[in-house]
C-alpha cells in the first residue's frame, strides 16, 4: 500500500492562497488582514512557504484588475458566473505565469488543477485547465511554442 504523497510548503503556499483570496472576494479585506486571519485559523500556516504566500496573495491583490482582463478573454461565459474558487484559481495561475517565470507553466497549470479539485466544483479543473492552457500560449508563448514543438529523433 502507497503512503499518501506529503504536500509541500509551496502547494501549502498556494492552497493558503487560494483561501485567502476567495476571503478577498467575500471581504474586500487587504493582504494583511487575510494573512492574520489565516494563520490564526489554520495550523497549516506555519508549514507553508510564507515568503511565497505574501509574494502570491499580495502580488494578485494589487493586480486582480489586470489579471482578470487577461483571464477574461479566454472564458466562456462572464467572469462575474464563474465560481468564488475557479476566480481565486485562475487569478493566482495568471499571478504565476506571468511574475513567476521560474516556474514553469505546465507546472503552475497543474498545480492549479490541483487546487480546483481540491476547493472547487466537481468538474472546475476542466474548466480550470482549458482556460489555462489557452492563457499560457498568450502568456508564455516561447515556453509553450518549444514544449510542443516536434522532436528530432535519431536517424535509424
Amino acid at each position: 500500500m502507497s503512503q499518501p504523497q506529503k504536500k509541500s510548503a509551496r502547494r501549502r503556499s498556494r492552497e493558503l492562497v487560494v483561501q485567502g483570496l476567495y476571503q478577498w472576494q467575500m471581504t474586500q479585506h487587504d493582504a494583511m488582514h487575510i494573512e492574520l486571519n489565516l494563520r490564526d485559523e489554520t495550523d497549516e500556516f506555519n508549514r507553508c512557504d510564507i515568503p511565497l504566500f505574501k509574494s502570491l496573495l499580495s502580488g494578485v491583490i494589487d493586480q486582480v484588475e489586470t489579471l482578470q482582463q487577461q483571464v477574461t478573454r479566454y472564458l466562456d461565459r462572464p467572469y462575474e458566473d464563474i465560481s468564488p474558487v475557479e476566480k481565486a484559481v485562475l487569478l493566482l495561475a495568471t499571478y504565476e505565469f506571468c511574475h513567476q517565470a521560474e516556474i514553469p507553466y505546465r507546472v503552475v497549470i497543474n498545480e492549479a488543477i490541483e487546487l480546483a479539485k481540491t476547493f472547487g466544483g466537481t468538474d472546475g479543473h476542466k474548466y480550470v485547465n482549458g482556460v489555462l492552457d489557452k492563457l499560457a500560449a498568450e502568456l508564455r508563448a516561447p515556453e509553450v511554442a518549444a514544449g510542443r514543438a516536434p522532436r528530432k529523433t535519431d536517424p535509424a
